[in-house]
């Protein structure tokens, strides 16, 4: 009789083992699913378990592990991953470079290059665990981003699989000292330059002595009644926006049908009607300006968007045109018209 596995173990098995079998189960391609392995202790529990409840369902396990090259040794640390993930028990180990460049600063920078290496496979499981989705909760909440941010993340938004979103952190380092593995610590992870890092050292410590335990799983509570109240309203949004496109242009909204839709649903429809279009980098104002073309309208004129284009309406209709850019109005200002 084999031996029963240590209860942190387990639970990181367990929570793997529910996320395959049932919503993540149709994203399952070629029998073959891949980890995000960064060498620390939730991606590296997480190798073990996908591994283990790939074993028993006939599927090959993959780990990649990003080398971001940021720190000197990268390349080292991200073979020493690899090698730690293959003696987990995964079937393969990848090692992919990457070059971290662009605006919004090293998090950000870095993020979106970890991901962007990542994609290309049909279910890539990332190892955010309770406490990540408590930090994004707060970083939400902190910077007024509004319900869709602080809805957290998903368990499953494809390619992306984050199984672990019940389990504390607490449980995957147990989890690696049981397997007996030793996870890297990453510098950044402790570096008080970073706002998460602080967060997750100063602030979450806090609350959790302020409000007596307890506040990780209740913001984690949080972002899943937020994101089951923002798939709601997505859904009214999408059939809102469909009853409002005009006979003539699907590309014009009627005016009349989304000024009988309450003024936040509204705003939804606006913002998947303006995504759709191309239009990046929206603000809450640039959205609340368009919506007083619907809700408080008297004659003002458009608002500029980013990419140089104009939401006006004419005619009992929105639409969107590409005027010559001039000088002047800032994002979001609403332009009077003649």
């Amino acid at each position: 009789m084999s031996e029963r596995p240590h209860p942190a173990v387990a639970r990181v098995r367990l929570a793997v083992r529910e996320f395959l079998d049932g919503e993540a189960a149709s994203q399952l391609e070629g029998g073959e699913v891949c980890v995000g392995v960064s060498g620390g202790a939730d991606s590296l529990a997480l190798a073990e378990a996908a591994a283990y409840v790939g074993r028993h369902r006939g599927l090959r396990v993959r780990a990649l592990v990003v080398d971001h090259g940021l720190q000197e040794g990268s390349a080292e640390v991200a073979e020493s991953a690899a090698k730690a993930a293959l003696g987990l028990g995964v079937d393969k180990a990848e090692v992919l470079t990457t070059t971290v460049t662009g605006a919004g600063g090293p998090e950000a920078a870095a993020r979106r290059a970890r991901y962007d290496a990542l994609r290309g496979r049909a279910l890539v499981l990332l190892g955010h665990t309770l406490d990540d989705q408590a930090e994004t909760v707060l970083l939400g909440l902190g910077r007024g981003s509004g319900p869709r941010s602080m809805a957290g993340m998903r368990p499953l938004d494809p390619p992306w699989g984050r199984p672990l979103l019940a389990v504390p952190r607490s449980v995957t380092r147990e989890a690696c000292e049981a397997l007996g593995v030793r996870p890297w610590q990453d510098p950044h992870n402790t570096d008080p330059r970073f706002t998460r890092v602080r967060l997750r050292a100063e602030v979450l410590p806090l609350l959790e002595d302020v409000l007596a335990g307890g506040v990780a799983a209740a913001l984690a509570r949080t972002a899943a009644q937020l994101r089951d109240d923002t798939e709601a309203l997505d859904t009214l949004a999408d059939d809102l926006l469909a009853r409002s496109r005009t006979g003539e242009r699907s590309d014009q909204l009627d005016v009349r049908t989304l000024a009988a839709a309450p003024a936040a649903l509204r705003r939804r429809t606006l913002r998947r009607w303006l995504l759709e279009a191309g239009v990046r980098d929206l603000s809450d104002a640039h959205l609340r300006g368009i919506d007083a073309l619907v809700g408080s309208w008297h004659g003002q004129g458009g608002v500029w968007l980013p990419g140089h284009l104009e939401a006006g309406r004419a005619h009992g209709r929105l639409s969107l045109t590409s005027p010559e850019p001039s000088p002047g109005p800032s994002p979001g200002t609403t332009i009077r018209g003649d």
